[in-house]
């Protein structure tokens, strides 16, 4: 085995022009595909981090009215609407693979909030508990987050993320500052972030709708203190973090069959999970359809790299035709023929499948800063590859091969 390839190599060495030559196709092709599957997993995981965000794993589930998010400002206020026992909040904490849960009140679209003249339009506000940034992945920037008093003592007090200090404060320090809700005092105790920076990608208007809202402003008060602008027994949505990513779907699904459980009428809402994660799937599999068409495109030159080592080593066996024939002479099997010529096939191919990985993974960085396209380097598509590529030597190589060893031996040597 050992000498056969060191054969190989001194035939591939002392030919190195058409060596390389036949390598070629097997080079181009196989650098094709490596660059095609780096750029599909990097752009499959900037979908998948544009759609979910920071990384927090949080589910966001929501009662729906049809096929729209049920909003008491604006929804059919004639229809029963669920309440959420503590009973039921437990049983979604409980569930397998969720690691925390929080339930809260919202208002989609913020009308009545004011510092002085300036007026927070088009945000959000919600009535959370005490789990809600932890699970949802926030941190405290400045101030203090919400406290235990703040919930029992029906303490008035507000944290605002940073887009809602902008839009009422500009430069101006909001701490301590008093906001008006619905024409009630709130103080201003802290301002609150994503625990990851994260900027979302808008590539289309169905982005600017998934996160217009969030960059107009959010204000987060007490659930506690919410009947004190709005109304009681209001729905409550819930927020609940998997454990991992993979997941989200499955998390999100059984909580909202969960929570449906405190719907007791016929009408039409339902809890409903924002599936982020599946939607990031959706994605990624319309652009790894449309990739796939390209690796089949490169493969193309994979049987063009095949054809090429076949006729090299075709002519090579009319080239050492009497080299076979001394062999045969002096006791050589037609196995023994058969295998040197198949493992000198097989490393002409497998060497340009490592020169063609070195060079796909060259190619996918030089697209990746041209195209600003990130790239995700993937080991098994590597080895695959090299191994593909001693494969098409040994499939191509064979009827070469084959020839060499069903030569006569007193032939090959009358030929010389």
């Amino acid at each position: 085995m050992l000498e056969n390839i060191r054969l190989a190599f001194q035939g591939i060495w002392s030919h190195k022009m058409r060596s390389f030559l036949t390598m070629l196709g097997i080079i181009i092709g196989i650098a094709s595909i490596i660059s095609i599957v780096s750029t599909i997993r990097g752009t499959s995981e900037m979908l998948k981090q544009n759609l979910i965000g920071a990384g927090n794993n949080a589910v966001t589930v929501n009662l729906n009215d049809g096929d729209s998010v049920y909003d008491v400002a604006w929804g059919d206020t004639s229809k029963k609407t669920p309440i959420l026992t503590e009973e039921i909040k437990e049983k979604v904490r409980n569930l397998e693979n969720v690691e925390n849960a929080s339930f809260f009140y919202s208002r989609t679209y913020a009308d009545g909030i004011y510092y002085d003249d300036s007026s927070l339009q088009g945000g959000k506000i919600y009535g959370v508990d005490s789990a809600y940034l932890n699970t949802c992945g926030y941190i405290i920037q400045n101030g203090r987050g919400f406290v235990d008093k703040d919930f029992s003592e029906y303490r008035k007090v507000v944290l605002l993320d940073n887009n809602a200090v902008n839009s009422m404060f500009g430069e101006e320090n909001p701490l301590g500052k008093t906001i008006e809700i619905k024409g009630e005092p709130f103080t201003v105790v802290g301002v609150y972030t994503n625990s990851s920076t994260y900027e979302p990608t808008i590539n289309s208007i169905e982005d600017y709708y998934t996160y217009n809202q969030d960059m107009s402003g959010t204000v987060l008060i007490p659930n506690s203190c919410w009947p004190i602008i709005y109304k009681y027994d209001e729905p409550e949505n819930a927020v609940v973090r998997a454990k991992n990513t993979d997941a989200m779907s499955k998390v999100g699904q059984k909580t909202a069959e969960t929570l449906n459980e405190a719907i007791t009428d016929s009408s039409k809402l339902k809890y409903k999970a924002v599936d982020l994660l599946e939607r990031a799937q959706q994605q990624q599999e319309l652009s790894e359809s449309t990739n796939r068409q390209l690796i089949w495109i490169a493969s193309i030159a994979l049987l063009v790299g095949g054809i090429g080592v076949m006729n090299i080593m075709l002519v090579s066996v009319t080239e050492r035709t009497s080299e076979i024939g001394l062999k045969k002479a002096i006791g050589a099997r037609k196995n023994r023929i058969l295998f040197q010529f198949l493992t000198e096939a097989a490393v002409l191919t497998s060497l340009g499948g490592v020169i063609g990985v070195v060079v796909g993974l060259i190619l996918a960085k030089v697209i990746s800063k041209v195209a600003s396209i990130p790239v995700a380097i993937s080991i098994p598509a590597i080895v695959i590859s090299v191994v593909f590529s001693m494969v098409i030597g040994i499939v191509f190589g064979l009827l070469p091969s084959i020839k060499a060893a069903n030569l006569n031996p007193i032939d090959a040597l009358r030929r010389e």
